[in-house]
């Protein structure tokens, strides 16, 4: 990371995906990327936006308390949001969507999944987190090597892209909701607003906001905020694609 040696103000913050942008999917950091990330925070600003919960986040960056390590960490989309390794403020989908409307979408995601065929299924299809509720026909509990082989098959048939376009017609208008494809084996559903723009918020301090993701087309779970005006967002494909445009862009 010697390349990075330009002047950059202080009021710019790179903000990173992490799936498929800093790790492999559901892979931990390595150490190659983590000393880079190291680097590139003594020239500006790093935060973190991911879908997925804290835990999970904390998982995959590595031991290190990345709350406290970068200044901003956004889980969920930034609903759990950390500035200055402090908890913000925050909200859940319980609350916004209220115990029938949340059984009645849980209820009809369960029984569109019983009817899918699938190169295998395994469990916890439904996983309730504080601002979404994430959805996988294969069932998180899959090993590393069925989420490939589910990615695979998702890639060829469409699987969760037709699942997505059945729940916005049935749920989008009436419960307010956006459904985003995240990751290789499972689909984001949260308020409308509540995608990774949720997390510009705590930004405004910021002159220029750089934004890295890998799901940046219509429908994947970095595309709101990539395509956002306050950001200047970038496409990537893999950890390796990160690293190369951040030498590129910062040298």
């Amino acid at each position: 990371m010697d390349q990075i040696n330009q002047v950059i103000p202080r009021k710019t913050i790179c903000l990173f995906d992490v799936d498929g942008t800093l790790t492999k999917p559901r892979n931990k950091i390595t150490p190659d990327m983590d000393s880079f990330l190291d680097k590139l925070s003594e020239k500006m600003d790093i935060g973190i936006v991911g879908g997925s919960d804290l835990l999970k986040i904390q998982e995959q960056m590595g031991s290190r308390e990345i709350t406290t390590r970068f200044p901003t960490v956004f889980a969920e989309n930034g609903i759990i949001a950390y500035v200055g390794g402090i908890l913000q403020k925050t909200e859940t989908i319980q609350s916004y969507m209220g115990e029938d409307k949340l059984q009645t979408l849980i209820n009809f995601c369960l029984e569109y999944m019983s009817k899918l065929r699938l190169p295998c299924k395994r469990g916890n299809f439904i996983e309730f987190r504080t601002g979404l509720i994430n959805v996988s026909p294969v069932g998180r509990s899959c090993s590393q090597s069925e989420r490939d082989a589910f990615s695979e098959y998702d890639a060829q048939h469409k699987i969760r892209e037709q699942f997505v376009s059945v729940l916005k017609e049935k749920f989008a208008e009436e419960y307010g909701l956006t459904f985003s494809i995240g990751g290789q084996i499972s689909i984001d559903i949260f308020p409308q607003g509540w995608d990774k723009t949720f997390c510009l918020r705590y930004l405004k301090e910021y002159d220029q906001i750089y934004f890295f993701g890998d799901k940046t087309l219509p429908g994947g779970n970095d595309y709101e905020i990539f395509s956002d005006t306050r950001t200047i967002g970038y496409s990537v494909s893999n950890p390796e694609d990160t690293k190369r445009i951040l030498t590129d862009l910062f040298s």
